[in-house]
């Protein structure tokens, strides 16, 4: 059957609302069979290259993988690629804001492959940004494959989110708030049930796939006590600090590679021995590193901790575990930029659970040593930890709550994890009020929120509203040239250009109305006479919302668009401006 045939028959036996339904199984379907293809490529190659290691030592070769790594992952993209699909679900997000949610249709697998090759080698980043941006291709792909409207394709794309998180950590409910928090879709009866059936399709053709097995083993010994409140407060607190750590250190470190984005041999020469170096000395920042976070949510003892360690410099030194791991905690985030800005390809959803794990051990550590207080069981604080940290990185208290109790069966320590990450939250929101996915898109203007009106103006294309039909004079031009051309034109100014287009003012006619109509004056004044300066111009790249100020400001019905060099482009129209305005609102709110 052809593709034709099948949206034919679609459109002629299913309503919209049960094609999407539809759909969103589907979506279902495709994201877990990418993940576990992800998934299975990063565990074989990570068998051939490390099988033989000594884990009592040293290992050279860590030297050596993650170079080849990044360079196979930047050959790819460069040759069969030839695009950017670094920063997965950031670019989710500027697809929703700017390009009614269209994602181009290699990403339904491109992301899958270069991030199983640079993980698989040992690159220090996530597979589930990859994933979420291929489950939300899928959905994309499949709503103009249907010609769906715009919200409709925008929901699919959550729907493949969501199915990608649920999954990969085998969490459904953890896929659905991680869509309403990072992605930003607002929650109403017509998407839940989509979301929802996605998330649950994803999560049960995993456990087909791979089975019952978790990412993370965790048996709670100790259950939670009323007095352990004020440790759970400050570890909250101290995640939020990690959290603001990694975020403000990952974007310098990522304006420094774009500095060096005309050298890409520079690029992966200062990256790869830079993420080399740290895994040789750190082995555990190898990979995704979910191994290492097993080791203490299984272990009880220093020495069960202690493997930890195994193929460093530090094995058989478990008097310096906490040294360690305090050194892990701060080298991660050079490891994650490292292995992105040299050019590989993975997300920081990994590499902020990893912090957050390991920073919840060193805190209850710490703790423990100094005896600051009550005993704290380190299984429990790393596993809060991992929420916190990732609840703070991405502005979503939820998703951190819902993604660790599902992970590990941890719902006896539901009250604990709500602590520590709404603790987190509001911690990291002092300094940052955006997520690490959306930080970049919120300067520039293009990120949508829940909040109604700011994605409304989001939306809105200053572009689509310039009117480029307009009569111009020159300053030159006598009085009576200029009452033909105002004949001539639609508005009730005329701008006024130079030979290079250049604006240099406008006439308004209702202010010439006096000498309009007296002919002896006609050869005696020309437009540089009467003409008078614009109350202030807009570029194309001004943001919505600061257009709006200028005409509130200026009090005037039109404004000019100009470009870098003050030449006219057009004119907007601040009826024509609030008309979209009105029908985007009433399209937005629409169900």
């Amino acid at each position: 059957m052809k593709i034709s045939d099948l949206r034919k028959w679609s459109k002629e036996h299913l309503s919209d609302r049960q094609l999407t339904l539809i759909l969103s199984f589907v979506i279902g379907l495709f994201a877990s069979v990418a993940g576990f293809v992800l998934h299975s490529i990063i565990k074989e190659i990570q068998q051939l290259l490390t099988a033989g290691f000594d884990t009592t030592t040293f290992n050279w070769l860590y030297l050596l993988f993650p170079i080849v790594g990044i360079y196979l992952t930047s050959l790819f993209i460069k040759y069969v690629v030839k695009d950017n699909i670094s920063h997965g679900i950031t670019r989710v997000l500027y697809a929703i804001a700017t390009k009614r949610s269209q994602l181009k249709a290699h990403n339904c697998w491109t992301s899958v492959i270069a991030s199983s090759i640079t993980i698989g080698f040992g690159g220090s980043v996530g597979a589930e940004a990859p994933i979420v941006l291929t489950g939300s291709a899928i959905g994309s792909s499949l709503g103009r494959l249907f010609k769906m409207e715009p919200r409709t394709v925008m929901l699919l794309v959550g729907c493949g989110a969501s199915a990608a998180i649920a999954g990969i950590f085998k969490a459904p409910i953890a896929g659905l708030v991680f869509t309403l928090e990072v992605l930003m879709l607002d929650l109403t009866m017509a998407s839940l049930l989509p979301i929802l059936i996605a998330s649950v399709t994803a999560t049960c053709f995993s456990y087909i796939f791979v089975g019952s097995d978790s990412l993370f083993t965790y048996h709670m010994d100790t259950a939670w006590d009323i007095q352990r409140v004020p440790p759970y407060i400050i570890l909250g607190v101290f995640c939020g600090l990690v959290g603001l750590y990694f975020m403000r250190t990952m974007t310098v470190c990522e304006n420094m590679f774009a500095s060096m984005k005309r050298f890409p041999y520079l690029r992966l020469i200062i990256g790869g021995v830079m993420l080399s170096v740290l895994i040789f000395m750190f082995p555990s920042l190898y990979g995704e590193g979910y191994s290492a976070i097993n080791i203490f949510l299984d272990g009880k003892t220093i020495d069960d901790w202690g493997q930890v360690m195994n193929g460093s410099m530090f094995y058989g030194h478990g008097n310096l575990l906490v040294v360690y791991v305090g050194l892990v905690v701060l080298t991660k985030v050079f490891a994650t930029s490292a292995t992105n800005g040299a050019g590989g390809c993975g997300g920081t959803f990994a590499p902020s659970l990893f912090i957050g794990g390991f920073a919840g051990f060193f805190f209850a550590r710490i703790w423990n040593i100094y005896q600051v207080g009550v005993y704290v069981p380190e299984k429990n604080f790393a596993l809060m930890g991992m929420a916190g940290v990732m609840a703070g990185v991405m502005q979503a208290p939820l998703t951190g709550i819902f993604l660790i109790a599902e992970l590990t069966g941890g719902y006896q320590l539901f009250i604990p994890l709500m602590i520590v990450c709404i603790c987190a939250y509001l911690t990291i929101n002092v300094f940052e009020q955006h997520s690490i996915y959306g930080m970049r898109l919120a300067r520039e203007g293009k990120l949508l929120t829940h909040h109604t009106d700011q994605a409304i103006l989001t939306l809105m294309s200053l572009d689509s509203i310039i009117d480029r039909q307009f009569t111009s004079v020159t300053p030159d031009m006598p009085l009576g040239k200029l009452i033909n051309a105002i004949s001539k034109s639609h508005t009730s100014f005329l701008p006024v250009l130079d030979n290079a287009g250049t604006l240099l003012g406008e006439v308004d006619i209702t202010k010439i109305r006096h000498i309009m109509f007296r002919s002896e004056l006609y050869n005696r004044f020309t437009v540089k006479d009467i003409m008078t300066p614009v109350p202030t111009t807009l570029v194309k790249e001004d943001k919505m919302i600061d257009v709006m100020h200028k005409f509130e400001a200026a009090n005037c019905n039109y404004l000019p668009v100009v470009n870098l060099n003050n030449r006219l482009k057009g004119y907007v129209s601040r009826t024509r401006m609030y008309s979209m305005y009105r029908h985007l609102v009433a399209d937005f709110s629409s169900e």
